[in-house]
């Protein structure tokens, strides 16, 4: 991309900050940084003097009037040692969007064009520093929510899954070239590929594939977040439930049923995971118009949540609200905590087991914090499916790609069912090379425009 035009963009937030940085990259940018810059001394840095990852300390100034527009540190990064692989120039001034604006419009008026959201990044794909699912981590980096899915994320971005997708696809190529010198030139003196060999190599790239598909549905979660909402007639413990989990008094608790009105909504990192918690008004039926808009959106919250966790109190029997809570949980992920365990039980995990067969019993007393570890324990399992992931394992968070190994698998199934039938290996190419070509969607090198086009929408600007 030697010819394309240098772009310039803010690449920090916007709002204020010690510090903002604006974002050049092309071949005129190391010409309209030496156009903006001065030393302290007021002289131009000559282009000689601008060594590459140096940091220069001075003023950048307007190019038509000469005001100075703020005090600067500066770096040049020389092509192909950058983020883009081409010339790329931040300029670290302060964070004041007045300056920044003011910086950015006089990069505008030496030549440099705005840079559309995610146009940096596009660049490095473009330029070969980094592939397709690379430049998605990125995306992946910016939003990360917890600790675990910014540890996954700086994995990706540092090509662990495109190294295994490269492997998948090399196996894949070496059988490809087999198969296309069997077909193509059958009378030459060459090695006879067999059925044998095909379903052995066949079956190796399904098994990988199985294993990156294993702990998808962890990954995605990691990713995207989950979603967990507690419910629970009146006063029986939710928001005490939800001040737990944050470790601060985030709900009013009181004795009075229906002091939460609406729905509070939380995000925590539970074990690492990004955890969306929302906390429900009672789900009852209520003459107080506040109050009937707080359950409304209870309910819209129970049919969105992944999983849900049902409070019931322990000390009494259940009431008409909890058993028409029961019939609605019977088909849901849920986990039922027996709340105030620490008083004289009524109701027993075995009642309650037997009312909703398909959910998680567990006794828990809030105000003592019996039980509050176990709960954790088990919303992790629900995440992870009860799965005991490797380090090496390979943790496939983004939906594009575990639909495209997926589909790889189709074919390479329908690959290995002809194998077993020993039918004509031109039928078997065909779903072979689909399987490449699957795989190569992940990485970017069989990836149309409009992937790439939607791709790269997601970004923000400077980046």
């Amino acid at each position: 991309m030697n010819d394309a035009q240098t772009i310039a963009a803010i690449a920090t937030a916007y709002g204020e900050s010690g510090i903002g940085i604006v974002r050049m990259s092309g071949p005129e940018a190391l010409d309209i940084f030496l156009g903006l810059f001065r030393l302290p001394d007021g002289k131009a840095l000559e282009r000689e003097e601008a060594e590459p990852r140096r940091m220069h300390y001075g003023f950048i100034r307007d190019p038509e009037t000469g005001e100075t527009l703020d005090e600067v540190l500066c770096v040049y990064m020389k092509a192909p040692r950058s983020y883009t692989a081409e010339d790329l120039v931040e300029i670290q001034c302060h964070g004041s969007l007045v300056s920044l604006r003011n910086i950015l419009a006089a990069c505008f008026r030496l030549g440099a064009g705005p840079a559309m959201p995610g146009e940096f990044t596009k660049r490095a794909f473009l330029n070969g520093r980094i592939d397709l699912a690379q430049a998605e981590a990125v995306i992946d980096l910016i939003q990360a929510r917890s600790d675990k899915s910014f540890d996954v994320a700086l994995g990706q971005a540092a090509g662990t899954l495109s190294l295994r997708v490269g492997q998948l696809r090399d196996g894949l190529k070496e059988l490809l070239i087999l198969l296309t010198v069997n077909m193509d030139y059958p009378d030459e003196d060459i090695e006879e590929i067999t059925y044998g060999q095909i379903e052995k190599c066949l079956m190796q790239i399904n098994d990988e594939c199985l294993k990156l598909l294993e702990f998808s549905q962890e990954g995605r979660r990691i990713r995207e977040g989950f979603s967990v909402t507690i419910v629970g007639k009146p006063n029986v413990g939710k928001s005490s439930l939800l001040n737990f989990f944050l470790r601060e008094n985030r709900a009013i608790v009181t004795e009075i049923p229906g002091t939460t009105r609406d729905t509070i909504e939380e995000q925590v990192s539970l074990n690492g995971i990004p955890v969306k918690l929302t906390d429900t008004a009672g789900i009852r039926e209520s003459e107080d118009v506040v109050e009937r808009l707080g359950i409304q959106r209870s309910k819209e919250a129970f049919n969105k949540a992944d999983l849900l966790l049902f409070l019931v109190d322990s000390s009494q029997p259940l009431s008409t609200e909890d058993r028409e809570l029961c019939s609605l949980l019977e088909d849901r992920r849920c986990i039922v905590l027996l709340n105030k365990s620490d008083l004289s039980g009524v109701l027993t995990e075995q009642e309650m087991q037997a009312l909703l067969p398909k959910a998680t019993v567990l006794s828990t007393s809030l105000t003592e914090g019996i039980g509050l570890d176990r709960l954790e324990e088990t919303i992790t399992e629900w995440i992870t499916g009860g799965k005991v992931r490797r380090r090496e394992d390979v943790l496939v968070t983004n939906v594009r790609h575990i639909e495209l190994i997926r589909r790889t698998r189709e074919e390479i199934e329908e690959a290995l069912a002809m194998t077993r039938r020993q039918e004509a290996i031109d039928f078997i190419e065909v779903n072979a090379r689909a399987a490449f070509e699957l795989l190569g969607e992940i990485t970017g090198q069989t990836a149309g425009d409009e992937i790439l086009k939607e791709i790269f929408s997601r970004f923000c600007l400077g980046k």
